[in-house]
């Protein structure tokens, strides 16, 4: 695995991780029953946690089919299960805190993590929504952290067309896709041009969303 060097944030240089609260989290209604939640910097430290990631996870490089040639996913990836211990525990600790702040409007906890590392802007992911198992019928939430470089988050209206929303996301920043947005939105992390060092976003899911 090729390694990129992480330049820290100059608004975060605490050695100590630490999750705020999430009462600050601001939502933007999208749509169509879909909307996100939004909280810059929930996660204080976070390069500390990128750079535990990126050296501790047993990452891997899946190679899929893509019309007569098998290319390289551009990104590593990482998947644990409800029962598969996570990789630091600050993640339990923000699943824990996602799960409760979250108890009442989702009725159920986030128990899977899946990781990805975008090692530098040719990494990437098309668009697309999170719609194997439930989130194909049903409303769900998939909530992301993000650590390392930011990396703009896109979002566009699955049918019909309609104006994208852009979100930078890195450093600790936290987003929380609700509702119908795994069915009627559909998101993207583009490639990029510009410089840009590496970022691991964790998602958290319920039980039967992927």
């Amino acid at each position: 695995m090729t390694r990129h060097h992480l330049q820290g944030s100059l608004f975060d240089q605490a050695e100590d991780l630490r999750l705020g609260t999430l009462d600050g989290i601001r939502r933007t209604v999208l749509g169509a029953g879909a909307w996100i939640d939004v909280l810059p910097g929930w996660l204080t430290g976070s390069d500390v946690l990128f750079e535990e990631l990126a050296e501790g996870v047993p990452w891997r490089e899946e190679r899929r089919q893509m019309y007569d040639n098998v290319v390289a996913v551009p990104r590593l990836l990482a998947f644990y299960g409800a029962e598969d211990p996570l990789p630091h525990p600050v993640l339990d600790e923000a699943r824990a805190a996602l799960s409760a702040h979250y108890a009442e409007e989702l009725g159920e906890p986030f128990v899977t993590a899946g990781l990805c590392h975008y090692r530098d802007g040719r990494d990437s992911v098309a668009w697309h929504g999170d719609r194997i198992g439930r989130g194909a019928r049903q409303d769900t939430m998939v909530a992301i952290l993000s650590v390392g470089a930011p990396r703009d988050l896109l979002l566009r209206p699955a049918h019909g067309g309609g104006q994208t929303v852009r979100r930078p996301l890195g450093h600790g920043d936290l987003i929380v896709m609700g509702g119908s947005c795994q069915r009627t939105w559909e998101h993207c992390v583009p490639k990029s041009t510009r410089a840009s060092g590496p970022r691991i976003s964790v998602q958290f899911r319920p039980r039967g969303v992927r």
